[in-house]
């Protein structure tokens, strides 16, 4: 949990780097895929370790930490995530904190969390999304501002040995890019970025819960998804490519296209109550047409129970799938990581039990 000293300090810095610019110091971290296993450095990730008979080694435990890089471009929504202290919101500072909180997380076992470049619902969960939180702009072109703060994380990853999931769209706001040109344009452009930066420890996200009915650009749907998964592919710099994927929305199987085109598969357990069906979702997946031995994430679940000998984040584990905490909480600096103003320590009841279950799972 950061302390008010810590809050005071980094809420003091700044962001500031040119973007365009390659990284400033050699990358220490690579991710790679063996199999069904995610490798860190060469090594597997949680090495030699299984918990409760459950092997433990190979899987990336993570967390949807999407307002990484949030910030509102409507004047008339953008005072709503002001921070209780200032009474202002401040998109500089809820990265600076969002970095000094990682160490944290590592400490207790997290290895990966989901950033995206159009955040989420700052609401936990909206019908209607007036706010504009797209760091991408009409055109296909990115932010500069979002893509400065996206370094400050990603450089901090790689400090840590993290591998972050970086994602591109969110279907409440993709709408604020104009065309399917536009769209691939913003593909080819955030891939060349991190491969020019010399970014080796990134999954890339084309967009979050591709398969729900809110989205307006037909690329960006289960029926052609995976051609942007295949263009992120073709991209190479110096010989080297992202890993790519796109996820599914709770309870969602990925279908033989995307399975057939994807280095993982991301599946959601919102809405799966009963954590048996997790593990059902996980053999399902591994039935589809295209599938091969390739890691299998949760990157989003809202279900908990962390007391409980069953619960969704153990059903994964029994299954051999990473799996990853959403915690929407609500508005009010205190609870959450997914509402601003986010508090980005581990400072609730519900952020202990998750991350203390994890570092007992994890041995760490």
């Amino acid at each position: 949990m950061l302390t008010r000293r810590e809050v005071i300090s980094i809420a003091a810095g700044s962001v500031a780097l040119n973007v365009n610019a390659a990284a400033s110091a050699v990358t220490r971290t690579e991710v790679a895929i063996v199999g069904d296993q995610f490798r860190i450095n060469g090594k597997p990730t949680y090495a030699g370790r299984s918990y409760k008979g459950m092997k433990i080694e190979g899987l990336l435990m993570n967390s949807r930490m999407v307002q990484g890089t949030f910030d509102d471009l409507n004047a008339e929504t953008r005072q709503r995530w002001a921070y209780p202290d200032t009474g202002k919101w401040d998109a500089d500072r809820n990265t600076r904190e969002f970095v000094a909180a990682m160490p944290e997380w590592k400490r207790h076992g997290l290895l990966s969390f989901t950033v995206n470049l159009q955040g989420g619902s700052p609401e936990g969960y909206s019908k209607q999304q007036p706010w504009n939180t797209s760091g991408i702009n009409a055109d296909g072109s990115l932010r500069k501002d979002f893509l400065a703060r996206l370094a400050l994380i990603l450089d901090r990853a790689d400090q840590l040995e993290m591998v972050p999931i970086v994602g591109l769209y969110y279907f409440g706001q993709d709408q604020r890019v104009k065309d399917e040109k536009a769209v691939k344009r913003s593909v080819e452009s955030l891939v060349r970025w991190l491969l020019g930066r010399g970014y080796k420890n990134v999954l890339l996200e084309i967009d979050n819960e591709c398969n729900v009915k809110a989205y307006d650009h037909p690329i960006l749907m289960p029926a052609r998804v995976h051609e942007l998964i295949e263009m992120a592919k073709g991209i190479t710099v110096k010989g080297r490519r992202l890993l790519v994927g796109t996820s599914y929305g709770g309870n969602g199987i990925p279908q033989s296209n995307v399975v057939k085109s994807s280095d993982f598969l991301l599946v959601h357990g919102n809405g799966v109550k009963d954590p048996a069906r997790i593990a059902q979702m996980v053999r399902e997946t591994r039935q589809v047409d295209g599938y091969r031995p390739m890691p299998i994430l949760f990157n989003e679940d809202d279900h908990f129970d962390f007391e409980q000998p069953k619960n969704n984040m153990m059903s994964a584990i029994g299954e051999y799938a990473s799996w990853g905490y959403f915690d929407p909480g609500k508005s009010d600096y205190a609870d959450g990581y997914q509402c601003p103003p986010v508090n980005w320590g581990v400072n609730s009841a519900r952020k202990k039990a998750f991350f203390n279950l994890l570092k007992e799972v994890t041995g760490v």
